[in-house]
């Protein structure tokens, strides 16, 4: 019997398993994928020239709406969750959705779907959207580079546009960000690890993208999204975990999964945080992951000059996906804003325009601060005009990529970083060194 099979998924890691894991299976006949989380990427068709022999005119991608109607429709089996940073009672609506309705429901295993490199990997996940991962993968590349490697980054997908054109991407160079049409959300991943001469590989197949790689590395690091687990099988797996949200670590999906796996688990932004959160993540990771070397980071957040900020009106912009299905209130730039004196955190719901004004009713948990949401054209445009609304003396963004070049600003900007910092024993890079011995036997 051919078992009929939706995927549910956001764009990325529905793809991938549905490369790794039902394509060629005889045993499956995947009827669609649905789409939710990610705007505008539903109503897309899985092209045939990917979807191999069995799908010959591809595989239809439906909003996650429309969920019910299909198993019905087509009278389905068995709906396989595929995407990420979900509350774990959120998974078990949806789990009960699709029982309810006569099919049965799957979280395929997070080894099945992991890819064997001939070379050495490090892979940097977290339990939650915004804990801390870019920031840690350019210090991994860094500690390799040290020791003479040649590293390259494995980025998670997001493959919002054609697919075709997205099947195997490489970004050495800004220019390619150009030339690959990147999204804000893209550009925010790969820019701060091409300014650090990381080159950067994404896209639809993680297959091609992984031989693509091996013939330019010595190590790859794979760079999560969300906290989903790894599509490559790591030699060592670093999560990152946050005490600004305690107890997530254990009950978000597959963030729970990442923390039962690590080898080394970072508790991030310890500087900013309240001891008695650090305590109690550091008591969860103790419960979940015993083996897993505890390390104590912070997030530093850098600015040019301190003394634009202060005694002014200041509008902050943070990153879109943190604040969004990541769940929080501000990020490092309303920090910033505050610590270095601003008379005023200018609120923007008064000044949001099109989807930034949706997203304000869509996640009502935000603080005064504007989402960089930048999935598509409109979105940049709303953004922008936003902005240029906006009554305040200063643009303070707190996004990975420097804002400014995508947007034209009718008044003063300046960008807020974050880099990776330990802040005790066991270092990053101690920790590195026990786990992978034969990338630290001769110095570079």
């Amino acid at each position: 019997m051919v078992e009929k099979v939706i995927i549910m998924g956001a764009a990325g890691r529905d793809f991938h398993n549905f490369n790794v894991y039902f394509k060629d299976n005889p045993r499956y006949r995947v009827i669609a994928f649905t789409a939710a989380q990610i705007p505008a990427i539903e109503n897309r068709t899985y092209p045939p020239e990917l979807s191999g022999k069995l799908y010959p005119q591809g595989v239809p991608i439906h909003p996650e709406e429309e969920l019910v109607s299909l198993i019905k429709g087509h009278k389905v089996d068995l709906v396989a969750m595929s995407y990420s940073d979900l509350p774990h009672i959120e998974v078990m609506h949806k789990a009960s959705l699709a029982m309810a309705h006569g099919a049965d429901f799957i979280l395929i295993g997070a080894t099945y779907t992991m890819l064997k490199s001939s070379k050495p990997v490090v892979a940097v996940c977290a339990v939650r959207t915004g804990c801390g991962k870019s920031q840690t993968t350019r210090k991994v590349c860094k500690i390799l580079k040290k020791q003479g490697r040649k590293v390259v980054a494995v980025r998670h997908p997001m493959p919002y546009g054609d697919l075709l054109k997205q099947v195997m991407q490489r970004f050495s160079c800004l220019e390619d960000l150009k030339t690959h049409n990147c999204t804000i959300e893209e550009q925010e991943e790969y820019e701060p690890l091409i300014e650090a001469g990381i080159t950067v590989f994404a896209g639809v197949d993680y297959g091609e993208i992984l031989l693509a790689a091996e013939k330019e590395a010595d190590v790859i690091v794979w760079d999560g999204g969300n906290n989903d687990t790894p599509f490559y099988r790591p030699d060592m797996h670093v999560v990152l975990l946050d005490p600004h949200r305690p107890g997530h670590e254990l009950n978000y999906y597959p963030g729970e999964t990442n923390l039962i796996m690590a080898q080394a688990a970072i508790i991030n932004k310890i500087d900013t945080a309240d001891a008695k959160n650090v305590e109690q993540v550091r008591q969860n990771i103790l419960q979940a992951a015993p083996k897993a070397r505890i390390i104590l980071a912070k997030s530093p957040f850098l600015v040019r000059d301190p003394s634009l900020i202060t005694g002014k009106r200041v509008l902050v912009v943070e990153d879109g996906p943190t604040l969004t299905h990541g769940g929080m209130a501000h990020g490092a730039g309303l920090a910033a804003a505050s610590a270095h004196g601003a008379a005023e955190i200018v609120d923007p719901r008064p000044f949001a325009q099109g989807s930034i004004k949706q997203a304000f009713c869509d996640y009502p948990h935000m603080g005064p601060v504007t989402p960089a949401l930048g999935y598509s054209a409109g979105q940049i445009e709303d953004l922008e005009k936003t902005i240029t609304l906006a009554e305040c003396d200063l643009v303070l963004f707190a996004t990975p990529i420097q804002l400014t070049r995508v947007l034209s600003l009718n008044k003063p900007a300046m960008r807020v970083r974050y880099e990776y910092q330990d802040a005790g024993e066991p270092t990053l890079e101690e920790v590195m060194r026990e786990t992978l011995p034969d990338l630290f036997s001769k110095q570079g």
